[in-house]
């Protein structure tokens, strides 16, 4: 469980800081010819590279969890089902309950 929780936080940091970075690097002229390119072309650029690496991470992120091994198939209390499988065999005893009511209720 804490396994996937680790990559579900990891993930979604890395799905915020990638579009920040790149938006960052685009404004700070970091990436080699960005300084070359107009405003809006630097925007339309960042802009598309962010939302491109966001989806990158969300894919990543569904194929690890498709990558995941299948946990073993839930198994019943044993204690439950003792009592479960006592209560089946015993035997039943039908008695009629004495109702102030008058519906006739048998139990």
């Amino acid at each position: 469980m804490s396994g996937a929780i680790t990559k579900f936080a990891v993930t979604s940091m890395v799905m915020w800081m990638d579009p920040v970075a790149i938006m960052y690097g685009f404004i700070y002229h970091i990436f080699p010819g960005v300084g070359q390119l107009s405003a809006s072309a630097q925007t339309m650029a960042s802009g598309f590279l962010a939302v491109i690496s966001v989806n990158l991470v969300i894919s990543f992120y569904i194929y690890m969890a498709m990558k995941e091994a299948p946990h073993q198939e839930p198994q019943p209390d044993p204690t439950f089902l003792a009592n479960a499988k006592a209560s089946i065999n015993q035997p039943t005893s039908y008695q009629v309950s004495d109702d102030s009511h008058g519906k006739g209720k048998v139990e």
